[in-house]
């Protein structure tokens, strides 16, 4: 990742332990490590082409102040430490998310040994433990979202949008979201439900923890062997810089003196402002600094506990808020409006009413396909209100695939779909395609708002059948010419057949050949033959079964002393029969 010269810069405002400490990082690991153990099954490690290792933002690496802290005065509310004594502490509730992060992955990923402070590193160095956005609800939602810079290229990598502007809120290039800032195509493949809602949020510090612990796991990585240590952090950032910082911060963690602080910064509000409901497929645009924001404001070297990172100083108030990353002026955020119930938080607009009560499923609950096929039948439900009349204008229901262990997509090829009800409440997802893995998930329909975890949403049990194995239905002859040999030699063209359904190849098909007289009933009992593994003729051979391109190779076929014509016969095991005309006769003589 490219570093601006203000982030670099913090490194040698640091005293001497932190020089010392940043010696010994570059292979730092999760304490000492045991011999390699496979992380088991699971995720494929994203490949080199994913823009999450790429430049995505600026993170910020100032390194943890390694003085020891002092304690609390007397009285002092919130914090268990005095947040100007040290800098390894962390929000109640991210802690909280960091720690069942790791209970997660040591259920699902038993051989990655991940520790909740390699997590916490990550959160550190991306957001500040969600201090980025103003602090972080009980939930774990973010009081603001958190937003990377727009990714157009140049200092940072050139990703077009992949999210419809779901969690970005921008529909022409992709930015980095929520407290791990995840790039929205690498939730896609990696997001995680971190509190059981049954939504995959990458702006809910729970969801996002998991995510990141799934992602850092991939590829049966065992996170106490140095060696894949390394190479998860640099998939995250491919980056040393960002290295260092991540497993100092990590080391600062497991000393054990770890302090919890107050969820939000000073002043700021609490219970909302603007903060996306899990699943929104517009965040509130936020008025705090983001990731990769060009000009950080810094007080120091130390981006502690008092919440001084990436340009968010310790009063609450932003360094840069008139200046997003994208490097356009936004207007300052509105003061609460008292003309409008709840207000105008940050100069979001007040969420449309939308007194929908419940979701009525229509048609069967269960639904079958057969792998590498689409779904018969699209979902549909129907939103109504308390009187049973359909949902007004502005509703919307969200449709999504849930499940780590299915290829099931809709037609466009994501997991979620939000439809807009018609004028008599139903909402008809997109076509739903099977993918090629056989086995069971679940597709769910909830109400999309503010009042949306308030109404059951509609779960439909969906089966994906393996596809039955293909049968040949023809044999052919791969070329062409006639197959002819002299007595006492063998024929010098390979013959291979191939074996199709249709016109597409069959692989592992099981064919016989049979060597016959002429009339192509009679066994022959000499002229052209195989040999066995001690060389003896044979006239009857199964052969290998056909390769992925549906063709085998016969081996050698040899001849005796006598001449004349003969008939070559493949059957598979179906009944599916080639027939080849074979001729032995003198060669002419020379002239």
């Amino acid at each position: 990742m490219k570093i601006l010269p203000t982030r670099a810069a913090s490194v040698s405002r640091q005293g001497l332990c932190t020089a010392l400490l940043v010696a010994s990082l570059t292979t730092a690991a999760v304490g000492a490590s045991p011999p390699h153990n496979a992380g088991g099954t699971g995720d494929p490690s994203p490949g080199t082409d994913d823009p999450q290792r790429h430049p995505h933002g600026v993170p910020n690496l100032s390194l943890p102040d390694l003085r020891p802290k002092r304690p609390a005065p007397t009285g002092s509310p919130g914090s268990t430490v005095d947040p100007t004594g040290g800098t390894a502490d962390i929000p109640a509730t991210a802690l909280a998310a960091y720690k069942n992060a790791e209970s997660l992955a040591a259920k699902l990923y038993p051989g990655c040994h991940i520790p909740w402070q390699l997590i916490a590193g990550i959160g550190k160095v991306e957001s500040d433990h969600g201090m980025m956005g103003g602090g972080l609800n009980t939930d774990g939602s973010t009081l603001r979202p958190i937003l990377g810079p727009r990714l157009t290229g140049g200092q940072f990598e050139l990703v077009k949008d992949t999210d419809g502007g779901r969690w970005d809120g921008d529909k022409e290039y992709d930015r980095a979201v929520g407290p791990t800032q995840f790039i929205p195509s690498t939730w896609e493949s990696f997001g995680a439900d971190g509190n059981g809602d049954g939504v995959k949020d990458p702006n809910n510090i729970f969801d996002a923890t998991a995510g990141t612990a799934r992602y850092l796991c991939s590829g049966g990585k065992d996170l106490s062997d140095k060696g894949d240590l390394d190479k998860a952090i640099l998939s995250y950032n491919n980056s040393r810089e960002y290295v260092n910082a991540v497993t100092a911060w990590m080391h600062a963690y497991q000393s054990g003196d770890v302090g919890s602080t107050p969820d939000t910064l000073p002043g700021a509000p609490t219970g909302g402002g603007g903060t996306p409901t899990p699943g929104s497929s517009t965040p509130a645009p936020s008025t705090s600094p983001t990731p990769g924001s060009h000009e950080p404001s810094h007080t120091g070297g130390n981006s502690g506990g008092s919440g001084n990172s990436g340009g968010s100083n310790g009063s609450g108030n932003t360094g840069n808020s008139g200046k997003p990353s994208g490097g356009k002026t936004t207007p300052p955020s509105k003061p609460d409006n008292p003309g409008k119930p709840g207000g105008d938080h940050g100069g979001d607009k007040p969420a449309p009413s939308a007194p929908v009560s419940r979701l009525d499923r229509i048609g069967d609950q269960k639904l079958e396909a057969t792998a590498g096929e689409s779904f018969d039948r699209q979902l549909r439900v129907r939103a109504l209100d308390s009187a049973g009349k359909p949902a007004p204008a502005g509703t919307r229901v969200r449709f999504e695939v849930i499940g780590l262990d299915t290829a099931a997509r809709f037609a466009d090829g994501t997991r979620t779909a939000i439809v807009t009800p018609g004028k008599d409440g139903t909402a008809t997802a997109p076509k739903l395609l099977a993918g090629d893995k056989p086995g069971t998930f679940t597709v769910r329909a909830s109400v999309e708002g503010r009042d949306g975890s308030k109404i059951a949403p509609v779960d439909f049990a969906a089966t994906v059948k393996a596809a039955p194995a293909p049968h040949a239905d023809t044999l052919v002859r791969v070329g062409d010419g006639d197959l002819k040999a002299a007595p006492q030699g063998r024929f010098t063209d390979k013959i291979q057949i191939k074996a199709t359904d249709g016109d597409k190849p069959v692989a592992d098909t099981a064919l016989t050949a049979t060597l016959l007289a002429a009339d192509g009933k009679t066994a022959a009992v000499d002229g052209p033959f195989f040999k066995d593994k001690d060389g003896k003729p044979l006239r009857t051979l199964a052969l290998p079964r056909t390769g992925k391109d549906g063709v085998v190779t016969l081996p050698d076929l040899f001849t005796d002393a006598k001449t004349g014509s003969y008939t070559l016969r493949l059957t598979t095991e179906d009944g599916v029969t080639l027939t080849l005309k074979l001729t032995v006769e003198q060669a002419a003589p020379q002239k």
